[in-house]
């Protein structure tokens, strides 16, 4: 797979001040988010107040976002449906309450207003999911999938998933394995010279520096990574969460960076990967995928059919299972996430077959054969 990496350097002067912020908050780091140009949706500050103060645990015991991995089989969750019992509420608000992205939910529900849903409609939140192909260690972040993944070494047994927000195309988080590295708490944001440059043209001039608060882009929790000037970070935008629009970085919802920052040890493995199509087992027996719509920059890096044909394949080769592989072609010419059995219990039944409808007879040729066997009857009568 030859995926385009992107690596950006900071010169000596912003790596002193990285050391330096490591040591002592506040940090200047450079930020993934260009907000004076965002083109991310906009939301209530009362409808984000509302979705903050939501803490929602997913159905077994465990908080929210965790889950038990099975004995046997690769996923996780459930899809559930609920009701909107507040006419005020959007569907970016029920997003965050029960850990889903914007892309997530709008994926799920094509046919529901992402503003105005309506009291009484009724929303599927997508929370099931197949873990990604790969070792299951530290942090798992799919690109494809807009979702973090959080294998806790402490807690075997027991993974951890999040929507989250990556690079825009001309901004393309990389992929590839890195660490963990700084935390830092109520950071200060630093804009890029580009995003300054950029800013005074428009005859906004960016500050130099953000202070911590409610106006900072970084939220209030950053964990940096080895990768140079990239970070996983909250956000004071949390509408955005589950789209690409950061400049490189990692954005999660404020609740969930706080949950992953006090828990995640410096030195965590870090693996940014893209996978827009995944398979897996459920602990019933039944293969399931799921298709994202593949990353812009990666179109021309690798074939989605023939990797999805692959994936497949891996499961299915020693188990004997015939797979309707026109079925994986839709998924992936029309990716949506959804799950798809393609074989098991779970699975459709193969439509019956249309037994061969039998040839009719022309009309004409009927009249016919009816008049010669007629003829050679009377010519019989004469003959007796």
């Amino acid at each position: 797979m030859n995926i385009r990496h992107t690596f950006f350097c900071w010169g000596p002067t912003s790596l002193a001040v990285l050391f330096a912020a490591s040591l002592s908050a506040p940090v200047l780091a450079q930020s993934d988010d260009e907000q004076a140009k965002s083109d991310t949706p906009k939301i209530s500050d009362t409808a984000i107040s509302s979705a903050e103060q939501v803490t929602l645990n997913s159905p077994s015991d465990l908080p929210r976002g965790q889950y038990r991995i099975p004995d046997e089989g690769d996923i996780v969750g459930e899809r559930y449906t609920i009701t909107i019992e507040n006419h005020e509420d959007t569907l970016v608000d029920v997003a965050r309450r029960h850990n889903i992205g914007f892309e997530e939910i709008r994926m799920a529900n094509p046919d529901v207003s992402l503003w105005v849903p309506g009291k009484g409609t009724e929303v599927v939140i997508p929370a099931q999911y197949i873990l990604p192909p790969g070792e299951r260690e530290g942090i798992v972040v799919n690109l494809s999938e807009l979702r973090l993944y959080y294998y806790p070494a402490d807690k075997p047994g027991i993974v951890e998933t999040y929507p989250v927000s990556v690079g825009r195309e001309e901004f393309a988080t990389p992929v590839g394995k890195t660490k963990t590295t700084v935390k830092v708490k109520d950071p200060a944001w630093s804009p890029p010279e580009s995003m300054r440059r950029e800013a005074k043209e428009r005859g906004e001039p960016a500050p130099s520096v953000v202070p911590p608060g409610p106006d900072n882009p970084l939220g209030r929790h950053a964990i940096l990574l080895g990768l140079p000037s990239y970070l996983i970070h909250g956000t004071n935008r949390p509408d955005g969460v589950g789209m690409r629009v950061s400049r490189g970085c990692i954005r999660m919802y404020p609740e969930d960076i706080e949950s992953l920052y006090d828990r995640v040890p410096s030195g965590t493995q870090v693996n940014l990967i893209d996978a827009p199509f995944k398979a897996g087992m459920a602990s019933d027996g039944t293969l399931f995928m799921q298709s994202y719509p593949q990353l812009e920059e990666n179109l021309d890096s690798f074939e989605p059919l023939l990797k999805a044909m692959e994936r497949v394949s891996e499961l299915t080769e020693e188990k004997n299972i015939e797979v309707d592989y026109a079925r994986i072609r839709s998924a992936v010419e029309s990716p949506d996430g959804r799950f798809i059995a393609l074989f098991g219990p779970q699975a459709p039944l193969p439509e019956p077959e249309e037994p061969a409808a039998e040839e009719e007879s022309d009309p004409l040729e009927q009249g016919i054969f009816e008049q010669i066997e007629l003829s050679d009857k009377r010519r019989g009568d004469d003959e007796a």
